[in-house]
């Protein structure tokens, strides 16, 4: 079982937190266990093992060679961002809880974590819920069944696991805009007929590289980024491909920006300054829980709003009965930290309890965006700071114990040791604490409760249906107050 070694027909019998799959090859020594990323319970799969150990290894999919008896069939491309789209969505939604909880029990040192338990809050969208997707070029196609690779001209997803070769979207995903993506070969055609190639990842050179799209489900418009370098820009149709466009979409194209992009490595966002709007509108505009905002192409925004107003709702929840279980007085600031675009900061202006906000963000460019986003829905209790959330402290020091409610919404990362640490000194009365990643969480929670922090109730929502990802809302109270 050394690394390299590739594993044929391996039966995934269970699956654990994240989406990886148990699958166990019997030994003399007893049952090896090997974990693979994206894959079901029933699925016969071959996988390449990357790391291993005495008693498990870790693997990567090569091939799914049977699929599982409980797998559906769909009239949707798969693509790699959806690995379990034919997986009934009742038994996603099982596995997520179930794996979820062990994971709190195991990592987070929490036997009793059934008892904490509130709810599962499933997608309002099961299919169609993205508001964002990242579409990228490259002279290497990957074949989605065989994955043998060709030159050519790809425009779709890149291959799961690595960085080089694309696969070709022929029809929607299910996941996003379907007239879009039934369209997709169009826009692709288009590319190829101008002559001019797509991305070669080897090289490092070409002009096409992302198609970057943004959806509003309020307004039922989509708004365009095309991201190329500048080699023979001179040969391209800007006027051609914002018409091309148009016929595909008509009144529901908001707007196309074109960014110009040399750099080697491999992102799609670049700054605003390197971008030249084409056609109509630089934003578009959402709303949630009754709240406008104004999008940009460089913003962060919930990825499926529908369910965000269903997280949001939750953490807002938890707000009110910490506030009530504290006995916070209206005179405590409440805080939201790691506020980025500032959604969480204005939901809680509509709370009668609270009378000040302060939203903390590291990130400069979010901080303006909540400013302008704030103005937009003419809340003015709000101070938005751009700051560093573990030094917040020491560059504004009036705020020491006179914060009632903290709401945290770290990324994916989760909150260094030491950054956490400056958070319980703030002596909130109670934090509610928005995870993207609940296995940071699990870990921070030991911290908490050695800092006097019970965890009172936790939540989990569903914001991608289709894979691994689950989100956690949970609500500690400071002991003793």
């Amino acid at each position: 079982m050394k690394k390299g070694t590739i594993l044929q027909d391996l039966l995934i019998s269970d699956i654990a937190f994240g989406g990886t799959g148990i699958a166990k090859v019997p030994t003399n020594e007893g049952d090896f266990v090997v974990f693979i990323e994206n894959t079901i319970p029933g699925q016969s799969v071959s996988a390449r093992i990357v790391k291993s150990k005495k008693r498990y290894a870790d693997a990567k999919l090569i091939k799914v060679s049977k699929r599982s008896a409980d797998e559906i069939s769909l009239p949707y491309q798969r693509i790699p961002g959806a690995p379990f789209a034919a997986w009934p969505i009742e038994k996603q939604q099982e596995y997520k809880q179930k794996s979820t909880l062990e994971m709190f029990r195991r990592l987070g040192e929490m036997p009793d974590i059934e008892n904490h338990f509130d709810e599962f809050i499933s997608s309002p969208r099961i299919w169609g819920y993205r508001n964002k997707m990242e579409y990228s070029f490259s002279v290497l196609e990957s074949d989605i069944e065989t994955q043998e690779e060709t030159w050519g001209f790809a425009l779709g997803f890149k291959r799961r696991g690595q960085w080089w070769a694309v696969e070709k979207m022929e029809k929607a995903s299910g996941l996003f805009d379907e007239v879009l993506e039934n369209n997709m070969p169009r826009i692709s055609e288009f590319c190829i007929n101008s002559g001019l190639p797509a991305w070669n990842p080897a090289k490092s050179n070409g002009f096409f590289r992302f198609l970057v799209v943004r959806k509003s489900f309020i307004d039922d418009e989509l708004l365009f980024n095309l991201v190329t370098t500048s080699e023979n820009i001179e040969n391209f149709d800007a006027v051609g491909f914002v018409e091309l466009l148009k016929s595909i979409l008509g009144s529901r194209l908001a707007g196309v920006w074109h960014t110009v992009n040399n750099d080697i490595g491999d992102a799609a966002k670049q700054p605003a300054d390197a971008a030249k709007l084409l056609f109509g509108k630089p934003k578009i505009r959402e709303k949630i829980l009754g709240l406008n905002f104004d999008i940009s192409m460089q913003s962060f925004f919930q990825t499926n709003p529908a369910s965000a107003e269903l997280l949001y709702a939750k953490a807002i929840a938890y707000v009110k009965e910490a506030l009530a279980k504290t006995g916070a007085n209206k005179e405590m600031a409440a805080m939201d930290l790691f506020c980025g675009t500032g959604t969480i900061a204005q939901l809680l202006s509509t709370l009668p309890e609270i009378k000040t906000i302060v939203g903390v963000d590291i990130v400069e460019e979010a901080i303006a965006d909540a400013k302008e986003n704030a103005a937009l829905n003419g809340i003015d209790n709000i101070e938005f700071y751009a700051a560093d959330a573990g030094k917040f402290l020491f560059q504004y020091p009036q705020y020491k114990d006179k914060i009632g409610v903290i709401v945290l919404d770290p990324p994916r990362a989760g909150i260094a040791p030491k950054t956490l640490q400056k958070v319980i000194n703030l002596g909130a009365a109670a934090i509610v604490y928005v995870s993207c990643n609940p296995s940071t969480q699990a870990r921070d929670a030991i911290e908490l409760r050695k800092a006097g922090y019970s965890l009172e109730m936790l939540s989990f929502v569903d914001q991608f249906p289709h894979t691994a990802h689950i989100e956690s809302v949970a609500m500690f109270v400071k002991a003793n107050l």
